[in-house]
């Protein structure tokens, strides 16, 4: 497929999850949660996830508002992780913050992201690499903690002096 019909189906994707977030809303019976925040550009996010007895995502959902690029990768999230382990969830978290510092979709060997592979091309932008990689970021402190989520919620930022920054 030539680069612009490609460059044109990946932004294709990115609005359609923009314009129909999936698993957006609150969990009632969620067990996992946290919040996110990238105060540079205001993008605000909540990850909430229920995690069966099995360890598999079983419900995953997130609420908050950013640009086009934060709320199209937590949309895409969302549906990639959900069925999942945590063990499985937390290795993507891993490979998409991979694929944000290299601007490759990583290797079918690796790790295959499907749709979310249209974020590649994110990482030519530094600024928005922080608007893609909130969600994921945010999900990772939420299945790590060991807070109760009655409790107040794990918070992360991509903040560069943010604790959980995580180097990007």
């Amino acid at each position: 497929m030539p680069d612009a019909a490609l460059e044109d189906l990946y932004r294709d994707i990115l609005l359609d999850h923009y314009r129909h977030p999936r698993h957006h809303g609150q969990i009632e019976d969620a067990n996992h949660q946290a919040d996110g925040s990238n105060p540079l550009c205001g993008d605000q996010i909540t990850v909430q996830a229920k995690v069966g007895a099995d360890g598999r995502i079983e419900d995953i959902a997130f609420t908050g508002n950013g640009c086009s690029i934060s709320q199209a990768s937590s949309s895409m999230m969302t549906v990639y992780v959900t069925g999942h382990t945590t063990d499985e969830a937390l290795r993507a978290v891993k490979t998409f913050q991979q694929m944000m510092l290299t601007g490759e979709a990583p290797s079918s060997a690796e790790q295959d992201l499907g749709d979310i592979e249209a974020l590649a091309g994110v990482a030519k932008f530094p600024v928005r690499v922080k608007c893609a990689s909130l969600a994921w970021k945010t999900l990772e402190q939420a299945l790590q903690s060991q807070q109760v989520v009655a409790q107040a919620p794990a918070t992360v930022t991509t903040d560069e002096r943010g604790v959980s920054d995580g180097g990007s």
